[in-house]
């Protein structure tokens, strides 16, 4: 496997196809399945799955009970394993099938000139506008049967998994159309048994509304089984004498729809998606809750297993990354997620107020984006306990490299939030400390290293808990996520340090959204938003080493690296643990092209970047080195405060926990090995 192969790093492409029905044609039909698995295998699918009784037509009543139509059945089924041998698509076909006195409902799956197994329907609609059960003998408890027809036998039961041998984690379970509409589902069992590709052909015809049904059944099926759900039903060709028929195609991942094809379609359709087969390894492996289901449920299942030997080059990536995992690019989904956020971190601050007696809180202010965000979560939390703005004790305090324009930001907001607000330079008091400890800084060298720096961080941090002493308030923190994951913070005394941190689970950037969301909002005033508005553009620097006239700031990224880069590796390093060499290669397709893929509405324009893989390697291989070899210590004393997104905390209360003095080998070899220079 190359790096760029989407099954070297635990992806399986995956199709659900429509084909035009032909009414009790066998014949025709064979021939247009053949033609879209021959499309599936020239997209390198490992999983084609085609609609309920495809081979003969869904809605043909009686005539499924014809002998010559069953025997057309049998040979187009014989036709379509022999021209399989080439391709590589694990085929699941819709079939009715004769076994022992009864005729089945069956999903047929065919791999490279086999039949793997036969699956029976197990629960067959007899109501409103259905009538299996006057056709087909239910398939529900059959187990460990072998079925034969058209010269072929194959195992024949509800028992059956569908495993490939060299690719991990590719395990297929087989349900059918009204398998997946009851209490207790096929699939269900399936997964606890090890499906992680649940799939269901699907006749389905289509009335008002149940399509959105469909949608709602297949994302929870989804989310439930930690797995992927594809989903196939009929479409154009069907018989429209009682109904009608929309061809609906969707596949999900863990309750995320990854792809979904066009409804009322005239033709055929194939609509693709890559899976991520790791990722549902790993959510099986944290969520304990679902094995613990597996052994309450304990069932017997045959595994069949085959060789996909999918191709090693590049197949390209048919799989929507978003640049930003904490920040959705859908404006919708984007809006409820600030809300949320803005109001869990609001709910969290009011709690600890009320729970503590505490009336005042005291927060340092310096223009940038972090303590701006705390400033204002901490305002709407005063207000909700009904205190006056001015218990909000604000403290902008310059050091030796303050911007004017971050100072004159900080103090703007400030006061037009209407807090309590002082200025307090600790140039004095720094230099003093920096000669007492002999820092040549002290006796006017300029030496700008890492004490010069902590030496003011420190202070801005002394002052404020000693004001919180005197003026009986809690120290508010304005850290970062992303800050903690990198350990870009100063400990102890420092800004890793407060009371209540209301932007511990925060990442970077999601901070710019919700300060924009914030605005949008109108929770304060228009003056207020100007400021914030202002705030928004300007470039994150901790502004602690002096620059001479006309040069740049200082810049944390140029120390650590883009926030855009490292939020993306943080959430796919603690959300799912996935390996560097994974990472990078979803990094390179979120972030090769400017132009492609969604960004977040209202990101400017002229903050649009690009990286290639030889960045996205350097970043990559900082943050490793930062997340697990250095900065645990910091986040292993971190103070409280509330988790915020889905991705993930980093208080070794919550989500994680970790030895301070732990090593980075193990990944530092994964991206040395594995992702190219």
């Amino acid at each position: 496997m190359t790096f760029h192969s989407i099954y070297a790093h635990g992806f399986a492409r995956v199709a659900a196809c429509v084909t035009t029905s032909h009414v009790a044609d066998p014949s025709a039909n064979s021939k247009v399945v053949l033609a879209a698995a021959t499309a599936c295998h020239e997209q390198s699918v490992a999983v084609a799955v085609f609609p309920e009784l495809c081979l003969s037509g869904y809605a043909i009543e009686d005539l499924v009970k014809q002998d010559p139509l069953l025997d057309a059945v049998e040979r187009g089924l014989a036709g379509l394993v022999e021209a399989s041998a080439g391709l590589m698509p694990v085929l699941i076909v819709g079939a009715p099938l004769r076994f022992g006195h009864r005729i089945y409902n069956c999903a047929v799956v065919i791999h490279r000139g086999n039949v793997l197994g036969v699956v029976p329907k197990s629960y067959l609609p007899t109501y409103r506008e259905f009538y299996e059960g006057r056709h087909f003998a239910s398939g529900a408890g059959m187990a460990g049967e072998t079925i034969a027809f058209g010269g072929l036998l194959a195992p024949f039961g509800v028992d059956l998994l569908f495993s490939a041998e060299d690719i991990p984690g590719l395990t297929i379970g087989v349900e059918i159309c009204e398998d997946m509409w009851i209490p207790v589902t096929p699939s269900a069992e399936l997964a606890l048994a090890g499906a992680s590709v649940l799939v269901n052909l699907s006749g389905s015809p289509i009335t008002i509304g149940r399509a959105r049904s469909r949608a709602l059944l297949c994302q929870s099926t989804s989310a439930r089984c930690l797995a992927a759900y594809v989903y196939s039903a009929a479409g154009a060709g069907e018989s429209t004498t009682d109904l009608a028929w929309d061809g609906q195609t969707s596949i999900y991942e863990n309750g995320v729809l990854l792809a979904e094809g066009e409804r009322f379609r005239q033709g055929g359709q194939i609509t693709y998606a890559d899976v991520d087969l790791d990722l549902l390894r790993q959510e099986r492996a944290a969520m304990g809750t679902f094995d613990d289901n597996r052994r309450q449920r304990e069932a017997f299942f045959r595994k069949v297993t085959f060789a996909l030997k999918p191709p090693a080059a590049d197949i390209g990536f048919l799989r929507k990354v978003e640049r930003f995992p904490f920040v959705p690019s859908d404006e919708s989904l984007l809006e409820q997620d600030c809300y949320e956020a803005y109001n869990i971190q609001v709910a969290g601050l009011v709690q600890r107020m009320r729970a503590t007696g505490t009336k005042r809180v005291v927060i340092g202010v310096s223009g940038g984006l972090d303590s701006t965000h705390a400033l204002i979560v901490a305002a709407k939390a005063i207000d909700l306990l009904g205190l006056p703005r001015e218990n909000i004790l604000a403290y902008t305090m310059p050091g030796f490299a303050t911007g004017s324009e971050s100072k004159t930001h900080a103090l703007a907001l400030m006061q037009a939030l209407q807090t309590s607000w002082q200025e307090l330079d600790i140039r004095t008091t720094a230099t003093q400390m920096l000669k007492d400890i002999g820092h040549p800084f002290g006796n006017g060298e300029k030496v700008y290293d890492v004490t010069f720096e902590n030496v003011q961080a420190g202070l801005r941090t002394d002052y404020l808990f000693r004001l919180a002493n005197h003026h009986g308030g809690i120290v508010i923190g304005t850290g970062d996520l992303s800050e903690l994951a990198l350990g870009w913070c100063t400990y102890g005394v420092g800004d890793q340090m407060a009371h209540y941190n209301v932007n511990a689970g925060v990442p970077k950037t999601l901070i710019q959204h919700l300060i924009r969301w914030v605005i949008a909002s109108k929770q304060f005033s228009s003056d207020v938003n100007r400021t914030l508005g202002a705030i928004l553009v300007a470039e994150i620097s901790p502004e602690l080493v002096p620059v001479e006239p006309g040069q740049k700031p200082q810049s944390t990224e140029a120390s650590v690296g883009p926030y855009e880069l490292q939020d993306f590796n943080l959430f796919y390093t603690l959300r799912f643990g996935m390996r560097p060499s994974k990472i990078a290669f979803m990094a390179q397709h979120a972030w090769k092209d400017v132009a492609k893929g969604e960004w977040p509405p209202a990101f400017p324009n002229d903050r649009r970047k690009a990286y290639d893989l030889k960045e996205i390697r350097r970043w990559l291989e900082m943050f490793l080195r930062r997340f697990f070899a250095f900065s645990q210590f910091k986040r292993s004393a971190m103070p409280n405060g509330p988790k915020v997104s889905a991705g993930g905390s980093l208080s070794p209360r919550g989500d994680w926990r970790a030895p301070s003095d732990s090593s980075a080998v193990a990944w530092l070899e994964d991206l040395e090995r594995n992702v190219p220079n």
